[in-house]
């Protein structure tokens, strides 16, 4: 019974229609935390150009991408799949920071801006899953 309270709620706080994917402040976040990653990682040994730049760098831009291409899905539980997978992403790319900051490309002060996008943008997917698998429900 929890559950369906929560989904009444949660469908309550979403019934403002969001028109494009660019709306979403979770694709806001994840777009800043691309900038980031860019930013950081232009930072990183030449000799990684092909290794954990390159590998930072696409995990950082498949977030919007799944956030953009999950909006423009039409069935809610394809919605919520694309979202997960952008949140497997973030979940991805934390762990390539952690490993920059243990191989001492970055220290902790410098990933922090990029650690705090990526535990919001988490928290974002996180309403837009659950919010999906409401709709889901629903129309079931």
């Amino acid at each position: 019974m929890e559950y369906l309270i929560s989904c009444t709620m949660l469908l309550v706080y979403i019934s403002t229609p969001m028109k494009t994917f660019e709306d979403l402040d979770a694709w806001k976040f994840s777009m800043n935390l691309a900038e980031e990653v860019y930013r950081i990682t232009a930072n990183f040994p030449q000799s990684e150009q092909f290794g954990l730049t390159s590998q930072m760098r696409r995990a950082s831009t498949s977030i919007p991408a799944n956030i953009a291409e999950g909006f423009g899905r039409y069935t809610y539980r394809d919605k919520a799949y694309k979202y997960i997978i952008a949140r497997g992403e973030c979940t991805e790319l934390r762990s390539h920071f952690h490993v920059a900051v243990r191989v001492g490309f970055i220290d902790d002060i410098e990933c922090k801006n990029a650690f705090d996008f990526i535990q919001t943008t988490g928290r974002l997917l996180n309403g837009l899953i659950r919010s999906c698998n409401c709709y889901a429900q629903k129309t079931t």
